[in-house]
């Protein structure tokens, strides 16, 4: 079994400095101070696409569509 004595991510603040390029719904949520099932919802309309990854199909985000969400950068792709 890993250690788990290591630092935990999630443990940390997130900031804007220091965002992943992947983020996952309760970190997006908690960024944009919402309920992680609005991000659900947000991503079910279209308006912050989710990517699928693993078999269970976890949802996350890619930093530049929060951040065009927030204002802050414009739509890349």
């Amino acid at each position: 079994m890993p250690n788990q004595t290591t630092s935990n991510p999630k443990k940390t603040k997130l900031s804007l400095d220091n965002l992943p390029d992947l983020l996952t719904v309760r970190e997006v949520a908690e960024l944009l101070r919402v309920s992680p099932l609005t991000i659900k919802r947000w991503g079910k309309r279209g308006k912050l696409p989710a990517i699928r990854i693993n078999s269970r199909g976890d949802r996350r985000y890619k930093k530049e569509a929060v951040l065009w969400l927030l204002g802050m950068q414009p739509k890349g792709d």
